[in-house]
């Protein structure tokens, strides 16, 4: 069973120098929590409609995902994230005074989150996005540090230094890597655009900093764009073992197919006709978007469905073939591919291709099927995925894993087999790809 959507990389192999959540900007606090800083703690009351304002935010963020570790405490970080110079561990981001952000003032707080740099000065590694969050207005950011300090419970937990090794760790280039890639400007409504529209850019640019995943990088590992003003701006990326789904309006790999509410029912549920979501989308979808407002996911779904189409194969826009369909189902008993997907796709697929969305995803015409770089699917395919939970409801069809049950050659086998069927015409999955990738995730299993 191939649940295929829109993904993000897992949480322990996230993006090559960029964290996947507003969690992940306070990644930017590992500088925090020394216990030699001074201790300056928020001395007013708190505000109760503010704290949980902030709380929302903190939603809509994802915090929790990037700042707790497997079985760990909320927010007292210890996630691994690999970097292309080494390991970084998430921080302690709960109000703890030793150990956590409970020493920071509202403006040290502010420093982090937009500008990457710590209470004591020094540079953040740019694996958080802060040049996403730069974009964040000062109320909101008000509301973050309010929540933060008056609605998370301390946890004394201490830091874990990161893994990357002397001269890469030293922190001094970072001040030449903000001077060139960061603008601490934060976001402007457009005039020519309404108010939806407006919010769904601040959201999507902003605190969901979604091109930190969907936008592909530079030399200098910096987005190749931070708005619709790019022509990268969140065309897809290659991101660790995955890739990083099309947002724009591309008509086969991007969401050209869907429809505003198409794309708010799948980020409020993780699926829809078209996709299921999997991989560490699941976590964005478990734990941040699902709680969205409605009027703030029909915010975002207008600003995504507004950008013109970027990166994509070039091929002419899908249509569903029946005929393509009988003559993949009709092929020699000795074609691997279509024996594999008999065998272990087809009850959840189906024949047709078509699956039983939203409950069980699509294989004709996925965006993730059509997609040229096959990386999240030989990764899901191997390693499965969570099960979403909608509503406290766990999701009773979960992608499973294929890894102890097929080789790589069946697994190239039969994703090749759904990539050519059903009028897809993707190219072709080799065997040594998956072998590359199965030793690549192999500690995820």
């Amino acid at each position: 069973m191939l649940n295929l959507t829109l993904n993000r990389p897992s949480g322990s192999n996230r993006l090559n120098g960029a964290a996947r959540s507003l969690g992940a900007s306070l990644l930017a606090l590992s500088a925090l929590t020394t216990g030699a800083v001074a201790h300056a703690a928020p001395t007013a009351p708190a505000d109760s409609a503010l704290v949980a304002r902030g709380a929302y935010l903190a939603k809509a963020g994802d915090c929790v995902a990037c700042h707790t570790a497997p079985r760990g405490v909320p927010f007292a970080g210890g996630l691994k994230m690999v970097t292309p110079m080494g390991a970084i561990y998430t921080t302690n981001i709960t109000p703890d005074p030793d150990t956590g952000i409970g020493g920071y003032t509202e403006a040290e707080f502010a420093g982090a989150l937009r500008a990457g740099v710590a209470k004591d000065g020094h540079r953040l590694y740019p694996a958080m996005p802060y040049p996403s969050y730069a974009k964040l207005r000062d109320d909101d950011v008000k509301a973050l540090y309010a929540y933060f300090m008056h609605g998370v419970e301390p946890v004394k937990q201490a830091n874990r230094p990161s893994d990357i090794p002397w001269p890469l760790n030293m922190r001094w280039p970072l001040a030449l890597w903000n001077a060139v890639f960061l603008d601490t400007t934060p976001y402007a409504d457009k005039p020519a655009r309404d108010a939806m529209w407006n919010r769904g850019a601040y959201l999507v640019q902003g605190l969901g900093h979604c091109g930190s995943c969907h936008t592909p990088r530079g030399v200098g590992f910096q987005e190749k764009a931070l708005d619709e003003g790019g022509a990268a701006f969140l065309s897809g990326a290659a991101i660790d073992d995955w890739f990083a789904s099309n947002l724009t309006g591309e008509h086969n790999t991007g969401l050209g197919r869907w429809s505003d509410a198409e794309v708010a029912q799948f980020l409020k549920t993780g699926a829809n006709r078209h996709a299921t979501a999997f991989g560490s989308m699941v976590g964005v979808i478990n734990h941040s978007t699902q709680a969205l407002t409605d009027d703030d996911l029909a915010a975002i779904s207008r600003y995504l469905k507004s950008l013109p189409a970027a990166g994509g194969t070039g091929a002419p826009p899908y249509r569903y073939d029946p005929k393509a369909t009988q003559a993949a189902l009709v092929r020699p008993a000795n074609d691997s591919g279509a024996k594999v997907y008999n065998a272990y796709c087809l009850h959840c697929h189906g024949a047709d291709g078509r699956g039983y969305a939203p409950l069980l995803a699509p294989i004709a015409g996925n965006p993730n099927v059509l997609e040229a770089d096959a990386a999240s699917l030989i990764n899901v395919t191997l390693n499965g995925s969570e099960s979403l939970v909608i509503g406290g409801v766990p999701s009773a069809y979960p992608m499973p894993a294929f890894a102890n049950a097929l080789n790589d050659r069946q697994i190239a086998d039969v994703l090749t087999f759904m990539r050519a069927g059903w009028n897809n015409g993707a190219p072709a999955v080799q065997a040594a790809d998956v072998a590359k990738l199965r030793k690549a995730t192999a500690a995820t299993r």
